[in-house]
């Protein structure tokens, strides 16, 4: 998400225009200041992601096609035509409720009640600001003033955005040490569990979380993870968290506000409101190294030759594979310890696609029959090979284009 400053630069382009359908009429939507006779305050312009905004140049992140799409909201957006949102296919929302002891959203209200009226499940998000007072204090003031959970089937659990100050100039860690971080943080969790029953979603950026709590795990078996990242994937998630509840994958798109998507289905989605879903596990890039064997070895050695060497690919990671990889890994600026992880991976992986061939190609089809197609490993892409990457596209909740991205190529990995 973006400060209010840049917000006020959103250039009139057909997407922006597109948004003006979710507003009512003389609301304020993303992209405009709080409406006229409202009195706007720093606050209102802080919202889940405004710090990760801040210290990156891409807010639009590429297009997510797949899962169940949501938004969050602020005062920023002020009064949200929750119906226009609702027929454009959002299933969920989170409405900031308070910041901080002082701050309530004055749009709260319209917000969270009209998102429920709409026919969405809602939740409400509490900004934190570890500066100012401790986390249990803050906790209470966030169920006080309408973040509280019940179990009506509509009520998302409340969620604890943690990250970086949007605040220019204020410390990162907002001056607290890791250990006061890990500590603030529980105090809130504990109180908010202890007056409603739920434990309440976490907010972050990994890269917040590790420089800022030292990527502890304490809270990744009481918490879901909301997690934020632009970059078109969720990954790499902070420690202890093998799954995510929610994504947030940019601050500009077809809904107001922030956009989201939910780790699962609207049966799901449902669970999550009742306290009964549990995130499933969010592949990762696999570490291979001198002595393994395997499929994921078998596609290594492909791509490696896909890049120039001349390995003979026999699933057999041995020295003369690990030498390859050192040669890959200086070319690639890369720190040169022969293990594929998941840096090595990324620069490996190319995007191929239908009419392709070459052996990118082999380790697409060599890794496809490891899930379980019978591809004639030839190096050619051609309709066989898409029709077998479709399969596991819908298989795997991927969006099913035929083509092998980054994505994709993660799933058959892992």
């Amino acid at each position: 998400m973006s400060t209010l400053t840049s917000r006020r630069c959103l250039a009139l382009s057909a997407g922006a225009l597109a948004l003006i359908a979710f507003a009512q009429p003389g609301a304020a939507h993303a992209g405009e200041p709080v409406p006229p006779g409202a009195t706007a305050t720093a606050e209102d312009a802080h919202h889940a992601g405004s710090g990760l905004a801040a210290l990156t140049a891409r807010s639009v992140a590429p297009q997510v096609k797949t899962g169940l799409r949501g938004l969050d909201v602020s005062a920023y957006q002020g009064n949200v035509n929750w119906s226009a949102v609702r027929s454009g296919g959002a299933s969920f929302a989170y409405v900031k409720a308070t910041e901080g002891l002082t701050y309530k959203n004055a749009y709260f209200s319209q917000q969270y009640n009209g998102s429920a009226a709409a026919g969405l499940l809602r939740g409400a998000y509490h900004f934190a600001r570890p500066e100012n007072s401790g986390g249990a204090a803050q906790a209470d003031n966030f169920v006080n003033q309408g973040g509280g959970w019940k179990k009506d089937g509509k009520t998302l659990p409340g969620a604890l955005d943690i990250e970086y100050s949007p605040v220019h100039g204020a410390p990162a860690c907002y001056g607290l040490g890791q250990s006061q971080m890990v500590g603030w943080i529980g105090a809130f969790v504990d109180r908010y569990h202890a007056r409603t029953g739920r434990y309440p979603v976490i907010y972050t950026t990994t890269d917040w979380w590790s420089k800022c709590t030292g990527n502890t795990a304490a809270f990744a078996k009481k918490s879901p993870l909301w997690i934020a990242n632009f970059n078109g994937s969720p990954r790499p998630l902070p420690h202890g968290w093998s799954g995510y509840a929610i994504w947030q994958t940019a601050e500009k798109g077809p809904f107001p506000g922030d956009q989201d998507v939910f780790n699962g289905s609207l049966q799901d989605l449902k669970k999550f409101a009742n306290g009964d879903y549990s995130p499933p596990t969010t592949p990762d890039w696999p570490a291979v190294q001198q002595g393994q064997s395997g499929p994921q070895v078998t596609a290594a050695q492909y791509l490696l030759n896909s890049h120039g060497s001349s390995l003979n690919v026999d699933g057999q990671f041995g020295s003369g594979t690990r030498d390859a990889v050192i040669a890959f890994q200086n070319a690639n600026h890369l720190t040169a310890d022969g293990v594929i992880g998941p840096n090595t991976w990324k620069a490996l992986v190319v995007t191929t696609q239908s009419g392709a061939s070459g052996p990118a190609v082999k380790a697409v089809q060599s890794l496809l029959n490891s899930h379980g197609s019978s591809l004639n490993v030839d190096g050619q892409f051609g309709g066989g090979t898409r029709d077998a990457v479709i399969a596991f596209q819908n298989a795997n909740h991927l969006t099913a284009d035929g083509v092998i991205g980054p994505n994709t190529w993660l799933a058959l990995l892992s």
